[in-house]
């Protein structure tokens, strides 16, 4: 008699998404350092970015955000209403000398968050105020 029945091996475990990381880690660790290279990608200069909770620019609430000044003292603000990269996000521009008056909504329209999706789309809009490369 012979045993067809073969034992079921498990799946190994499908490591956790990018996206699933905690927000403290995610966000200094994986999407600061990924907007960095992504700006110098589109030749755009080195730019300071930093990670921290504060006032939301214009509104002044409560928010956190990644905050970067590229060369000439120009500044964005890429703001998260809470600590999950899937909560409602705005965007801030401000010019050398001015402080932000706008706030954008981001990504609003996207059903599923990504690391990609959220650089791309940061850098895009940066490099749409004219503020990398050769523009």
């Amino acid at each position: 008699m012979t045993d067809s029945a073969q034992p079921a091996q498990a799946k190994p475990a499908k490591p956790p998404a990018l996206e699933e990381k905690p927000f403290a880690d995610y966000v200094p660790n994986l999407l600061i350092p990924a907007i960095a290279k992504e700006i110098e990608v589109y030749g755009g200069p080195a730019c300071s970015i930093r990670f921290e909770q504060g006032p939301m620019p214009v509104v002044g609430s409560d928010c956190w955000m990644v905050i970067g000044e590229l060369p000439g003292a120009r500044r964005f603000w890429l703001c998260f209403t809470s600590d999950a990269i899937t909560s409602p996000k705005t965007v801030a521009l401000a010019e050398a000398g001015a402080e932000p008056s706008l706030l954008e909504s981001f990504l609003i329209d996207e059903k599923k968050m990504t690391l990609a999706l959220l650089v791309s789309r940061l850098v895009q809009r940066l490099n749409g105020q004219k503020w990398l490369g050769a523009n």
